[in-house]
């Protein structure tokens, strides 16, 4: 059950949990022990208070509360009280402790694995007669989950989670006692340990400088920086699993909200609703859900006189696939609260005539009827961000604790009804046939939809559909579950809506909230079939990940990797760890793909290790390719990294490298301007971001109010780093551009190319991450391993078109967009401005190369589809 599943030694909350009570006999002892207790000063008079121990009230004037002493002080509170308890879910990415609080009366906590197990049979009630369902919601209790500050420098959220805590364990009023008696809380006190740090001891380092309140000059993310709420799909972090571990599968409350914060010049606060468009496939109840919450959260801030509020507005229903904009799709309330920020801790004053509306149904910093107490301006300061977020986390459990049966019973409700609309509905379900062009990163995919509680079987046996025969271990995902809505999402073609919603007066669009589309198959390059049948057939339904162990067959000559594996790239990297021999075939010949690995010169431990860690198989190679192989020897690859708040795209992109063992170097402005590249690397890796920003010819000030950067954080390559990575070029390196970085390159490298797309209005062209079609000539070296049409996220990348030069014969086109039919998923406005435009261009320079990427080849670590054409420019 969840607590032996959850690491149950290290549940601190232990306390005086379970410890026998005195009996009656000795009851006047205890009672005279107390008293000289207290007549000593010894006593414990209830649970410590945060102003006590953190000596200042959180949210003070320039006091932040670090993260290590927010956990010793959730578990003293745990020790001091039995309705608390504590578990650490693992190490975060940097290895802190990510901390999960319960707290709900002390006869919950002790029946927590009965609790469980009736949220389950409520969230999942296939078979289940109603009458029992009934005596389901009387005997179970609301299941809420707040989590604080997944933005690390959104400080408010983790400030306000001790004394939201103290709060709940320490009062003794009606209200209280009814949301410990009917709500189990499941808070996340902090999305990112590691960030939290990051930001606490920055602020500390610049207070009472010039600098104070300044943003930190990394990512506050090891790899995802502001991005880690992106990840509420693929689950590609630590704090994501953890997350998605309480989230999806061991409990799936009935409410979720996320504490957030925003811009300093609007409104004060905004809570739920969110405002149109939204997503489609969500019950409607989960939509109704987030009105009733949010208006009780209003209802309660006005009470408490806090002006300057805000909902349905701002906040679009279609949102990215983070957590609070997922977990409608897994039948919860998923919700957001952001509020207007200061400068980390330090108080900002906001003139009356900086305040201003201006976004989605918000035209006019002016009363309307979701906005109808705005604040005048002045001072505004942490300890107002915590005050209004605790009194919106008190509302939500407290109108969760008044209405328990009725929270209980629309959970039933809404797993039920969307479980028959995809039974009703069509398509049936979604087939991912055992034949892939990347097997193992359709492997992948399974076990990530298995992350987010989805239901998945396996077929034993060959079974028919669509009028086709699909084979043995192919999988279905049928529509006929209480997650339909997320299965739609993510596996079958998402449009974007074109409407009055998502488009200004003058026809111009309205960008949408981070992505277009986060179809997970598409991203991936997984084929997936939707059918409309009734498929019978052998199937087990999967209980755990899918483990795919690569064999190894004895051979005479050598081994041969498929290049069209992802794991092979991998495979490639572990054993040049090891010293193996590696080549790549340059043509196709019997037993060997164009693009396939060849591995000689392994011992079978080093085969055997990367064979189980990879799951790429080694095909026995009898005799030597008669064609020459092409040398791979191990990656020297330095990648940019900038200061001036980091680069998000970086981040994700180390992550990738991580992940498939690729050997790099983390290159800063420094090294680059000093030269000599060529020295210590073979390829250089810029991420997508700003040419200015890598220059150094963008300010460094965020929004204005913020201070720069201390001098030794100031960021910028400047003219010195372009004429190093000329350099770096001419003597034969190779410079890999991706995203807006291409511009850079073409630029500053005086290459014969334009991007068509550049200047037009959005009117004209538009296209805000979505997947396009493409073809790839993969008969090119950067090419290899890919199919011949391919989607790739576009998200207002530059496309390529070479213009007349001398010098035309050094430019290839590997990667183009469709003729017609660009569309796979999202929004696409000016088809004909893009369609049969190259997507990416290879460049001889010098004695070197440049290869330009400019659509997101390795996006947020989920375009696996894509990777390929990444690592094929990494491969030497």
């Amino acid at each position: 059950m969840f607590l032996s599943q959850s690491r149950n030694n290290l549940i601190t909350g232990k306390g005086r949990t379970g410890k026998p009570r005195p009996g009656l006999a000795s009851a006047l002892s205890v009672f005279l022990l107390i008293l000289a207790l207290t007549a000593t000063g010894w006593a414990q008079t209830g649970p410590t208070s945060p102003e006590d121990f953190f000596g200042f009230r959180l949210g003070s004037d320039r006091q932040i509360a670090r993260w290590d002493k927010i956990i010793e002080y959730f578990n003293l509170l745990a020790e001091q009280t039995e309705t608390m308890k504590v578990i650490d879910m693992g190490p975060s990415t940097m290895g802190n402790p990510f901390l999960l609080v319960i707290i709900s009366s002390e006869e919950n906590l002790a029946k927590l694995n009965r609790l469980q197990e009736i949220n389950a049979r409520l969230n999942d009630p296939m078979g289940i007669p109603e009458d029992e369902i009934r005596n389901l919601v009387k005997e179970g209790k609301a299941v809420i989950c707040q989590s604080m500050s997944l933005h690390a420098t959104e400080i408010g959220g983790t400030q306000m989670a001790p004394e939201l805590a103290y709060d709940l364990v320490s009062r003794t009023d009606e209200e209280t006692r009814r949301i410990l008696e009917n709500v189990v809380f499941f808070m996340i006190p902090c999305f990112n340990p590691d960030g939290q740090i990051m930001v606490t001891d920055w602020y500390r380092k610049t207070l009472g400088t010039q600098y104070e309140g300044s943003g930190l000059p990394w990512l506050y993310h090891k790899y995802a920086g502001h991005d880690n709420n992106r990840d509420g799909d693929f689950i590609n972090l630590k704090e994501s699993e953890y997350a998605a571990k309480i989230l999806y599968r061991d409990w799936i409350p009935q409410a979720y909200i996320d504490h957030h914060q925003m811009g300093s010049n609007g409104a004060r606060l905004y809570i739920p609703p969110y405002c149109e468009p939204i997503r489609p496939y969500a019950d409607p109840l989960v939509w109704r859900e987030m009105s009733w919450y949010g208006a009780h959260m209003a209802y309660k801030l006005e009470e408490n006189g806090k002006s300057g509020i805000i909902n349905a507005a701002q906040f679009p229903g279609w949102g990215h696939f983070g957590w609070h904009w997922i977990t409608p799709f897994h039948n919860i309330a998923g919700m957001l609260t952001e509020s207007a920020s200061c400068s980390v801790a330090t108080p900002l004053f906001i003139h009356p005539d900086q305040l201003r509306g201006g976004s989605l149904q918000f035209p006019e910093y002016e009363a309307q009827t979701n906005f109808p107490h705005p604040w005048p301006g002045g001072w505004w300061k942490l300890r107002d961000i915590v005050e209004q977020k605790k009194i919106s986390a008190w509302a939500l459990l407290d109108l969760a604790a008044r209405n328990k049966e009725t929270v209980l019973w629309n959970a039933y409700l809404k797993a039920k009804r969307q479980t028959e609309r995809g039974a009703n509905g069509k398509p049936a379900a979604y087939i991912i046939p055992a034949s892939q062009h990347d097997p193992l990163t359709a492997v992948k995919m399974i076990n990530t939809l298995l992350l987010s509680g989805i239901k998945i079987e396996r077929a034993g046996e060959a079974f028919a559909a669509n009028g086709v025969i699909y084979p043995e271990g192919s999988f279905l995902v049928r529509l006929a579950q209480p997650k339909m809505g997320l299965i739609r999402h993510l596996l079958d073609r998402t449009p974007y809506p074109d409407n009055y919603w998502t488009r200004d007066k003058d026809g111009s669009p309205i960008r949408p909230y981070d992505l277009a589309t986060h179809t997970m198959s598409e991203f991936m390059g997984v084929r997936v079939d939707p059918t409309d049948d009734d498929i019978q057939g052998k199937f087990q339904k999967l209980a755990e990940p899918v483990h795919k162990a690569g064999q190894i067959e004895k051979a005479g000559w050598g081994h041969v990797l498929d290049g069209r594996l992802n794991d092979s790239f991998k495979a490639v990297n572990l054993l040049l760890e090891k010293g193996a021999q590696i080549g790549r075939s340059v043509t196709a010949e019997p037993g060997i793909r164009q693009g396939d690995f060849i591995v000689t010169g392994a011992s079978e431990a080093a085969m055997g290790e990367v064979a189980e860690k990879t799951g790429v198989d080694f095909r026995p190679l009898e005799a030597k390719p008669k064609e020459e192989l092409r040398t791979v020897r191990r990656a020297r690859i330095g990648m940019y990294q900038r200061y001036a708040g980091g680069n998000m795209d970086e981040g994700w992109t180390r992550l990738v490298l991580d992940n498939f063992a690729f050997p790099y170097t983390s290159v800063f402005d420094a090294e680059i301007k000093k030269g000599n590249l060529n020295a210590k690397y073979r390829t250089i890796v810029l991420p997508h971001d700003s040419p200015g920003m890598m220059t150094g010819e963008r300010t460094e000030r965020y929004g204005g109010r913020r201070p720069v950067s201390p001098p030794e954080y100031l960021s910028g390559f400047g003219q010195d780093g372009v004429e190093a990575l000329v350099s770096f070029v001419d003597k034969g390196g190779t410079l890999v551009a991706i995203g807006e970085a291409c511009m850079l390159a073409i630029d500053k490298f005086g290459l014969s190319i334009r991007n068509p797309l550049a200047g037009l209005p959005g009117k004209d062209f538009f296209c805000p991450g979505s997947t396009l079609r493409t073809s790839v000539e993969n008969g090119h070296p950067l090419g290899y391993g890919m199919p011949p049409e391919s989607l790739v996220v576009f998200y207002g990348n530059p496309v390529f078109e070479v213009t007349p030069g001398s010098r035309s014969e050094g430019y290839e086109v590997i990667a183009r967009y469709a003729e017609n039919n660009v569309l796979g998923s999202g929004w696409l406005i000016g088809e004909k401005h893009i369609a049969g435009k190259a997507a990416m261009v290879v460049a001889k320079y010098g004695k070197g190369q440049i290869v330009l990427i400019g659509f997101r080849a390795q996006h947020r670590s989920q375009t696996h589809g894509t990777f390929k054409l990444f690592f094929n420019a990494l491969i030497d």
